[in-house]
């Protein structure tokens, strides 16, 4: 089964509630009140998403971490691959493979096809997309087909 982890999942939810307050420098206390999620995975995770550019973080008595662009500028891509790394579903669908058998391999090439299109459908959701649930659910394409979220195909434009 193809899933995110759990301390990914609350990288998202951290990140929405950073998104929820633009412009405004929160603390990882503040982060994690308003949450539910225990402090010190807050803290954890504001330091990888700081890492990786998607929020800053101010030090001082007014410290605390706000996001270092705008919501519809940050991709699930990008929250995937600060808190996980690159998204890869199979050994030879990674950057640094280090599979045997890559070279004999009849089914590599379609499994590449599905990584890159499984990427592409997390770099066309946005934070914004992920805060504002009540809007409607994006519709995006995959292995060239537009579909939406539902599973409905979309009819070609």
């Amino acid at each position: 089964m193809l899933r995110i982890s759990k301390l990914t999942d609350y990288g998202t939810v951290v990140l929405a509630h950073l998104a929820a307050e633009p412009g405004t420098v929160v603390s990882a206390a503040d982060v994690a009140d308003a949450t539910g999620i225990a402090l010190p995975t807050v803290s954890k995770l504001l330091k990888s998403l700081a890492r990786a550019g998607l929020v800053n973080s101010t030090r001082g008595v007014n410290g605390g971490y706000a996001l270092a662009r705008e919501p519809q500028s940050i991709s699930a891509a990008d929250v995937i691959d600060a808190l996980e790394g690159p998204v890869s579903i199979t050994e030879c669908s990674a950057t640094d493979s280090q599979c045997e058998h890559e070279g004999i391999c009849s089914v590599g090439g379609a499994w590449q096809r599905i990584n890159v299109a499984i990427r592409r459908a997390l770099d066309e959701v946005t934070l914004a997309d992920l805060v504002h649930a009540n809007r409607p659910i994006p519709s995006f394409r995959f292995a060239g087909v537009p579909v939406s979220v539902q599973g409905q195909r979309s009819k070609k434009t």
